[in-house]
């Protein structure tokens, strides 16, 4: 399932037209970062893109089933429509929005993450793609935060749905370029390279990498909410993930065979200068097209969550009574666009950042919470199997979140002294 059009249908009213199955799992994958992992992790890189696969496919349909309850007649209805709902039922009697909030605070930290990604690597392929511009890759970053500006005034998303489809394209496109340019060096293919050692140090950030390129947890509610026939759900969960760990694989794995110990963190970054640049400005653009998708989530959720929430919100409305947005409420806006530089400028690690993310709000969304909610709403009618997959999936991602992230943390520390002293 697609995080970008998963953000689409989330944000979507609910007069809008339903979609079929094949446009719920159509997706444009963000896999630049992969070859980095199998770099760090080897053949246990890639059986961890399966493995992952397999396990977000599961906790997505379990998330689905969490949405579910059966009446007094015996059949199964839904009673929930978001992420958040069912966190919320979960924690209720007691705390009856401590759930929401928790799946709130971890939902915006995923969608500016992806933003500051958005911008960190535009800012990289720039300066990789003109090195002989007197043009830093912060100064190229600005430039890109410049363009990303307008995002600020978005009032919906009619303005930029349209560009999925167009970036999604685009960035098959330029994947198939890359496997192309690959398979011209297949005689020289570094086969000895790929090992089962692994680099204890820094393979926990290949597993936050691998487990944020299969991140859409938060937005599967809707995608099922808004499909033709809901029942087609499981059906499109298989396909989409076989076909996304099947590709993800190949292309993880052929570019790793190609540049071996001098994969970078950017995998486009280590194509010849003349490729290099056609391929770098078409995801450029294709990150500068995706960066109002997620960002727009993330204001709607800070919107919805203190300034829109009735009584309980803690700012007042940031839209006067006409529907316009008030002053400050653009200046907020604003403040995160370049809250997203900022960010971008001082930690311009695109691997880095993804394996936090990942390790962070990526295995809480896919894999903690699903098993956690699983068990708390439908234990009376699970099976031993069930239970035993739902409680390995929690135990093992919670290590792999906590490992993850440490050893993220102290790589982006590393790098900042690393710079510093540069």
């Amino acid at each position: 399932a697609s995080k970008e059009g998963g953000v689409c249908s989330e944000l979507s009213g609910q007069g809008k037209p339903k979609i079929t199955a094949w446009e719920a799992g159509w997706n444009g994958m963000f896999v630049l970062g992969l070859p980095y992992a199998i770099l760090h992790g080897g053949y246990l890189g890639l059986f961890l893109i399966i493995f992952a696969a397999v396990v977000c496919c599961y906790t997505g349909k379990i998330l689905i089933a969490c949405l579910y309850e059966e009446n007094e007649d015996g059949e199964i209805v839904r009673v929930r429509d978001s992420y958040v709902d069912i966190a919320n039922a979960c924690c209720a009697p007691r705390f009856p929005t401590l759930g929401g909030r928790i799946v709130n605070v971890a939902q915006i930290i995923e969608l500016v993450m992806t933003c500051i990604l958005y911008v960190v690597v535009s800012g990289n392929l720039m300066y990789n793609s003109f090195p002989n511009l007197p043009v830093s890759q912060k100064s190229w970053s600005i430039i890109a935060t410049a363009v990303l500006l307008p995002c600020a005034f978005l009032k919906n998303l009619k303005a930029v749905s349209k560009f999925s489809l167009l970036c999604t394209l685009a960035h098959f496109v330029i994947n198939i370029l890359v496997i192309a340019y690959c398979l011209s060096r297949a005689r020289d293919w570094a086969w000895d390279k790929v090992k089962f050692y692994i680099d204890v140090k820094k393979f926990p950030i290949s597993i936050g990498i691998i487990v944020f390129s299969y991140t859409s947890q938060i937005f599967l509610p809707s995608l099922e909410g808004n499909m033709q026939n809901p029942k087609e759900f499981h059906c499109m969960m298989n396909w989409t993930h076989i076909a996304a760990c099947i590709l993800k694989g190949l292309f993880a794995l052929v570019a790793y065979l190609t540049w071996a110990d001098e994969t970078k963190e950017v995998i486009t970054d280590n194509l010849p200068s003349t490729i290099r640049a056609v391929v770098n400005i078409f995801l450029v653009a294709k990150a500068l097209l995706s960066y109002p998708l997620p960002f727009f989530a993330a204001v709607e959720v800070l919107e919805r969550s203190l300034f829109q929430d009735g009584n309980r919100a803690f700012f007042p409305n940031c839209y006067g009574g006409d529907g316009r947005l008030k002053s400050w409420g653009l200046t907020l806006r604003c403040a995160l666009v370049v809250f997203t530089l900022l960010m971008a400028i001082y930690v311009p690690h695109f691997a880095l950042l993804m394996g936090l993310t990942g390790s962070l709000t990526g295995a809480g969304l896919c894999f903690l919470l699903p098993s956690l909610f699983h068990l708390k709403l439908l234990w009376r009618k699970l099976l031993w199997h069930h239970v035993f997959f739902d409680v390995a999936i929690f135990v093992i991602g919670g290590i792999c979140s906590v490992s993850g992230f440490i050893h993220s943390l102290e790589g982006l520390i590393e790098a900042f002294r690393t710079n510093a002293e540069d």
